[in-house]
């Protein structure tokens, strides 16, 4: 498995960011800041998701790299014949105007509930996507500057999409913590130039 495939990453040695990439630079970043003694805590932040990420740095980079991989499933090759669509069955509940309207539909209710959910993912993608934007950022805040000055506020003004009062909420906090708290929640926006940012 490519370590290519390894989700990009941020590190943080408290407040201060360590490294930034693939996960396996990112975790020798976080090895060797440790085994130098830092002082500080140090982490991990997934940047899609905004989740801490445990990474296991005992043993050799070789060592830390391969367990990385490992954790990793290789796609299933599959000989000829139909390809799997990945179907699961689950419940729905309609009522009963509305399963006659699908039953009348081509092809029956499956196939009008598929065309009817890839057109709302078509609609709302850009909706979907800042809301997983928000949440990634929220959830990195939360974990790394929840009793920072002005966190509820900043949480605020993140949910509000509020790019400008962001950033003008968060200036006072650390450099590399404020920058990619900025970065996860709002993109680099010529709104999150906070009035008197050290960024």
């Amino acid at each position: 498995m490519s370590n290519n495939s390894l989700p990009i990453c941020t590190a943080f040695s408290g407040f201060r960011r360590l490294a930034a990439g693939p996960l396996h630079q990112v975790a020798i970043a976080a090895k060797a800041a440790i085994e130098l003694g830092t002082a500080e805590s140090v982490t991990i932040y997934e940047d899609a998701t905004g989740q801490l990420v445990e990474v296991d740095i005992r043993g050799s980079e070789a060592e830390v790299i391969a367990r990385l991989s490992s954790g990793l499933k290789e796609p299933e090759s599959r000989g000829p014949g139909r390809p799997r669509l990945g179907v699961v069955a689950r419940e729905v509940t309609l009522l009963p105007r509305h399963w006659e309207w699908l039953n009348a539909q081509p092809g029956g209710a499956s196939v009008a509930l598929r065309k009817l959910v890839e057109g709302a993912r078509r609609t709302h993608s850009a909706a979907d996507r800042r809301r997983e934007e928000q949440g990634a950022a929220y959830r990195f805040i939360a974990s790394i500057a929840g009793n920072l000055p002005d966190f509820e506020e900043a949480a605020r003004a993140l949910f509000a999409d509020d790019a400008a009062r962001f950033a003008e909420v968060v200036a006072a906090w650390p450099p590399d913590l404020r920058s990619h708290a900025i970065r996860l929640a709002f993109g680099d926006t010529p709104d999150t130039k906070a009035p008197n940012s050290l960024a």
